[in-house]
């Protein structure tokens, strides 16, 4: 016996290595100067090795497991946090050490209560694929919004270059491919340890689901109606010299002289990224005057990231704004979003009066004050020079991005097309930019709308409304791409997700509770 429990343990560690490895691959990542991308290959290894880890195991042992080996992936996903915080952040390198596991607790606790689940649910068995892919897009689900939400490496996002499961999203969002992979693997699971008539019925409907998301593709009748020649800039300016005061100038001349490749190009409407802007049109005439001047120029509509401020009427420090300025060379103020979903500890320091003693946020540059949140998500109605000579469109900026129901709220508020502006400078050479770029392809595909990414460093790129992504710059390059962007069709309102939000998501906690209701009552009897 003793021999026995010493294989099983031996087992369940090779189970939790398989977990922590297949995680890690599921994402992309730069390697020798390419991206390895493994998703489609490697995720359903990342619930079936999970699900066999917990087997035999209590609620409370499941969640201790499980608590660890998710620790250790997400670690090692979020390395590009210890670039934040040391290489731009300027901390000890022990710090940003720290930082990687610290930000890995919040998705180790999701897994933590998806092995208490499981073990629960299955009393010491592995469990039935259903009510275990369910838990699995439910606790995704819940990483939207639980603690302000940070749904970064989500399952579903592995499936990002699955072209037959992205035609499930505009449907059920990125939850539905986080149930599908999470279904197969724990029929995997279940075929592993010998038990193929559980499996059978979970991978048939898997097996459906591509069939009928290759169907779709293919009677896609592709994007018709009116198109505008956008351009997405991408100036790589270094985040260390971003906001100095020596490179202001130099950083508007290059903006400048892309504008006037892009218009050269044809292009109508021009896409500057996150706080491209080293300063405020608000706070300065002359800059605002200037950027207007150009979109006259180049005959072109600016969307330029920069920073936004208001001033309160008792006068004191302005409210600072991280935003999206529309400059179209009229009179007038320009139009302007607020970025709405801040960057907990990156734009805002939370608990502020206990913790403002000993941290600052890291992202300050502008302002050394807390950046304040817009008053959410709605679409621009943005002037164009040429038919259709307007354009509504959101502007999603950088971190906002990450948050399914905040993005289709754009979509819903009648924006034809996304214009995405970030800056990934922050996360240099590692796969964080790429991880961005799949996570902004789910929000197309979502929504069934084209999506005009502009990064500062990159990845900046051109994504159509099936999540592919047709045009990319390569980071850390001064680049700009430019094409005919297609706006959304009909239906009014937009695909299913857009329209009605998360109803998979629900039906995944309504069927939780179903099953342990019936739990609960094969316990009494």
């Amino acid at each position: 016996m003793a021999g026995d429990r010493r294989l099983s343990r031996r087992l369940r560690l090779a189970a939790c290595a398989g977990y922590v490895v297949a995680s890690v691959l599921a994402f992309p990542h730069p390697v020798a100067g390419r991206v390895v991308d493994l998703g489609v290959a490697v995720a359903w290894g990342v619930p079936a090795c999970l699900v066999l880890a917990l087997r035999g195991l209590a609620p409370g042992a499941a969640a201790r497991t499980a608590f660890a080996a998710g620790l250790a992936a997400h670690a090692v996903i979020f390395h590009w946090i210890y670039v934040v915080t040391v290489d731009y952040g300027h901390a000890p390198p022990f710090v940003g050490v720290l930082a990687s596991i610290a930000l890995a607790v919040y998705p180790a606790a999701f897994v933590a209560a998806f092995g208490a689940g499981c073990a629960w649910l299955a009393r010491g068995e592995l469990p039935d694929p259903f009510p275990a892919a369910a838990l699995w897009a439910a606790l995704d689900h819940a990483r939207a919004f639980a603690l302000s939400g940070f749904p970064w490496a989500v399952l579903g996002y592995a499936q990002h270059q699955n072209a037959a499961l992205l035609a499930l999203a505009p449907y059920t969002g990125v939850w539905g491919l986080s149930f599908a992979t999470a279904l197969a693997g724990a029929a995997l699971a279940q075929l592993a340890v010998g038990r193929p008539r559980r499996a059978l019925p979970a991978l048939a409907l898997v097996a459906v689901l591509h069939g009928v998301g290759w169907i779709a593709a293919a009677r896609d009748p592709g994007d018709t109606g009116e198109r505008v020649r956008v351009a997405v800039l991408q100036g790589n300016i270094d985040q260390d010299v971003k906001w100095s005061p020596e490179w202001a100038e130099r950083t508007l001349e290059i903006y400048e002289q892309l504008t006037r490749r892009a218009a050269a190009q044809g292009a109508e409407l021009v896409v500057w990224p996150e706080t491209a802007v080293p300063g405020s049109p608000d706070a300065s005439p002359e800059l605002s005057e200037r950027l207007g001047a150009l979109a006259r120029e180049t005959r072109t509509t600016l969307v330029a990231g920069a920073v936004g401020l208001e001033w309160s009427e008792r006068g004191g420090e302005p409210r600072y704004f991280d935003s999206a300025f529309v400059m179209a060379g009229g009179a007038g103020p320009p139009e302007r979003y607020d970025k709405s979903h801040l960057v907990p500890f990156g734009e805002y320091l939370p608990l502020r009066g206990l913790l403002g003693r000993w941290i600052h946020a890291v992202a300050r540059g502008a302002a050394d004050s807390d950046v304040r949140p817009g008053e959410g998500p709605r679409a621009l109605a943005i002037p164009l020079p040429e038919p259709p000579h307007m354009l509504t469109a959101g502007v999603p900026i950088c971190y906002e991005l990450l948050f399914p129901n905040l993005v289709r709220r754009f979509v819903k508020g009648g924006a034809e097309a996304l214009l995405a502006i970030t800056n990934d400078a922050w996360y240099g050479r590692t796969g964080a930019p790429y991880q961005f770029l799949a996570i902004t392809a789910l929000r197309s595909a979502e929504n069934r709308v084209w999506t005009a990414r502009a990064a500062n460093t990159g990845v900046s790129a051109l994504i159509d409304s099936r999540g592919r992504v047709r045009a990319q710059t390569r980071i850390f390059e001064r680049d700009l791409l430019v094409a005919d962007l297609p706006l959304r069709a009909p239906p009014a309102g937009g695909s299913f997700y857009t329209r009605h939000g998360d109803v998979f998501a629900a039906a995944c906690w309504l069927g939780l509770a179903a099953a342990a209701l019936g739990r609960v009552r094969r316990e009494r009897r």
